[in-house]
């Protein structure tokens, strides 16, 4: 059995998108040409700072390469609103809503940061977590998991702020969204 991973959920959801969504045309902020932005990477907001460290922790190993991680100093509910307007970002129903989650998983299960350091370092505290994807031309190219509050690298403190952690799906090579029949 393959180990949870921090974003797993959301990929499962993000092929179902691919599958349910409207035209690239018809997807806010596409053309009916699919533009793309030059680099698919997730864009960087003010305040957010990247944070390589993350993702030793919390990625699968042999799939870090495709995740990208960032701080902001914001709680998640500032991030979210931050988030509002760019129509890179697809909303379908339960994306990008802020729930409480237990650590174990909001962070998911295949990072090799140690469960039980996390699991005392939260007590008894809930994790919010959102989630969600990002399109760009016409390609959902990412999955976003929004935590906060966040451990520090260390596991030793909480931050009060929102970890960002972003797996890149297949850039401009990724499904493409299909018309509904």
């Amino acid at each position: 059995m393959q180990a949870e991973s921090i974003v797993r959920s959301l990929a499962a959801a993000a092929a179902a998108i691919v599958c349910l969504t409207s035209a690239p045309s018809a997807v806010p902020g596409l053309t009916a040409g699919g533009s793309r932005q030059t680099d698919a990477a997730a864009p960087t907001r003010p305040g957010w700072r990247e944070t390589p460290e993350y993702i030793t922790l919390f990625a699968p190993a042999a799939h870090a390469a495709a995740y990208r991680a960032y701080v902001s100093p914001l709680p998640l509910g500032a991030v979210l609103r931050t988030l509002d307007g760019d129509r890179s970002l697809l909303r379908p129903d339960g994306a990008w809503q802020a729930r409480s989650l237990g650590p174990l998983d909001a962070f998911g299960r295949s990072g090799g940061y140690d469960r039980l350091k996390l699991a005392r370092l939260y007590g008894g505290r809930g994790v919010q977590q959102a989630r969600g994807p990002r399109v760009d031309g016409g390609r959902v190219v990412e999955t976003w998991s929004l935590v906060s509050p966040y451990p520090d690298p260390s596991l030793e403190r909480l931050e009060e702020g929102t970890l960002i952690l972003v797996l890149t799906l297949g850039g401009p090579d990724g499904p493409r969204l299909r018309a509904r029949p």
